[in-house]
């Protein structure tokens, strides 16, 4: 059987929304975590940062009115390109030092110039300074007597004499008086337009601002962890993802059964009736993987089946044993044998005699009549142990004399044999030649892409055949959990006291 493979190392296909989702749910809690980490990191920085509050003040360029139209528009262009020049005027270290010395701060006119930001609003007169400190009350100051300071400035500007200018010897040249006499420089000036507003909320730090960019970066730092860990953990979690990549049926999910904590048994070994009537998410299980099997190839159904893993601990004796035990409660005769010749477990499962199985029948020391054991709950099942430990486990599992033990075996009932995993020992691959064909067992959160991929790849290499995998140990609760319908069960009918035809009926049993 061809199995396609995910190749070690090879990148993931590109993910589309429910991938996301997935990876989402599956780190949520270390999404959450980065979350709050950032946005409490953010909350400390806002704490060890001073706070500044802001003030602001404004000024206006005005001009001498006049009842002449031409002349009003005249002055309201001079203040408006005034205002331009003004600008720089407010930014400059002469304004600085007046509010320095009207002050009497402490400071010098750069440091002061720092904390001070002027803007001229598009299409007006109007000059707005705002200015910064840790003081509330400071800001204010400031702002108003930047305001003041620059009126100053301009006055002083606007009334300075013009310099005269040398146009030949022993004249000077005088100022156009066209160009002055419609508005006169000197009246050109700077009115504050109101005191400055006393702040109370500071304006640095944005606490709002600081936490949203905190979250945003933690929820950031937070998925980009979920898609690396994501890209880096190779574990398989769900049968969606084991048939992508490997292109193999997932003919079973086993959910996590606390009553396997401790060690491998049989869940529901009380009587037949119990047994078939046994309920709970892991009985429905194992009734859908024999469900599966008996649907596996409908004209020629396997009648010898090798159970293995990839390494050791996935579960795959329990999964064999209670297999077993739930196909026999359907009326099938099953034998199971125990084929790991090296750590051999299922007598200890069953709970029955060891010391003679496998390697007796095999060496021609016993009879396979003596040596099968019936399980008591269930007479035909039945359990064939590995006998002593061999010197030679592999050889002796590819002998002749095994396929003839287990084709006898299959003559009269299905055989399940519970062999070593694939990865440590060559015990599984060359039992899969005797069988007609393997199941594998993976365990869920545990195995790796890359050992479902040797251990594939190991059966596929002596023409095995690969019946399905089964998917055990999976989660009840989180994401990929296994669903079950527990609460589906049958309606009541009606009593026979509701119907009259059942209640003569029994009153006529009773006479």
């Amino acid at each position: 059987m061809s199995v396609t493979t995910a190749t070690p190392g090879e990148a993931p296909a590109g993910l589309d929304l429910s991938d996301y989702l997935r990876v989402v749910r599956t780190y949520w809690k270390a999404i959450t975590a980065f979350t709050l980490l950032a946005t409490l990191a953010a909350f400390g920085w806002t704490v060890l940062q001073p706070k500044i509050y802001s003030s602001d003040s404004s000024g206006i360029v005005v001009t001498p009115g006049s009842d002449n139209v031409s002349l009003a528009l005249a002055g309201d262009s001079l203040a408006k390109a005034k205002v331009k020049n003004y600008e720089s005027v407010a930014k400059s270290r002469l304004v600085a030092d007046r509010v320095i010395a009207a002050l009497e701060l402490k400071t010098s006119a750069d440091a002061l110039l720092g904390t001070i930001t002027v803007k001229v609003p598009l299409d007006t007169a109007e000059i707005r300074v705002t200015a910064q400190s840790p003081d509330p009350a400071t800001a204010q100051r400031v702002a108003d007597a930047w305001v003041n300071g620059l009126a100053a400035q301009v006055e002083a500007i606007e009334t300075a004499p013009p310099a005269e200018t040398a146009v030949g010897p022993g004249t000077a040249a005088t100022p156009d008086a066209g160009a002055t006499a419609a508005v006169p420089a000197s009246a050109v000036r700077v009115l504050p337009l109101g005191k400055a507003v006393l702040p109370t909320s500071p304006v640095s730090p944005n606490v709002k601002l600081t936490l949203a960019l905190g979250a945003l970066v933690g929820l950031a730092l937070g998925v980009a962890y979920a898609l690396v860990r994501r890209h880096l953990d190779r574990r398989l979690r769900n049968a969606a993802e084991i048939e992508r990549l490997f292109a193999v049926p997932v003919i079973g999910t086993l959910p996590v059964d606390h009553r396997l904590n401790e060690r491998s048994t049989v869940l529901d070994a009380g009587t037949a009736a119990e047994v078939h009537d046994a309920g709970g998410a892991m009985a429905e299980a194992l009734r859908e993987l024999r469900t599966n099997l008996s649907f596996l190839d409908v004209d020629q159904p396997p009648r010898i089946i090798v159970v293995t893993s990839s390494v050791q601990a996935e579960g795959k004796s329990t999964v064999t044993a209670n297999l077993a035990v739930t196909m026999a409660a359907a009326g099938e005769n099953v034998v199971v044998v125990d084929g790991d010749l090296r750590r051999p477990t299922l007598v200890d499962v069953f709970n029955l005699v060891p010391g003679v199985g496998v390697t007796d029948v095999l060496t021609g020391t016993a009879e396979l009549a003596d040596v099968l054991q019936p399980w008591g709950a269930l007479p035909n099942l039945s359990v064939l142990g590995s006998g002593r430990i061999p010197p030679n486990p592999s050889e002796l599992l590819g002998s002749k004399a095994m396929k003839n033990m287990l084709n006898a075996l299959a003559e009269n009932a299905i055989v399940l044999i519970d062999a070593p995993p694939l990865l440590p020992v060559t015990d599984a691959a060359v039992l899969s030649r005797a069988a007609d064909g393997a199941i594998v067992v993976i365990r869920t959160g545990r195995t790796t892409q890359e050992q479902l991929a040797q251990s594939l790849g190991n059966l596929d290499k002596v023409k095995g055949r690969i019946l399905g995998a089964v998917l055990n140990y999976v989660p009840t609760r989180g994401t990929d959990a296994y669903s079950y319908y527990g609460t589906y069960t049958s309606a009541p009918g009606p009593s026979p006291e509701a119907v009259p035809e059942l209640a003569g009926t029994r009153r006529r049993a009773r006479a």
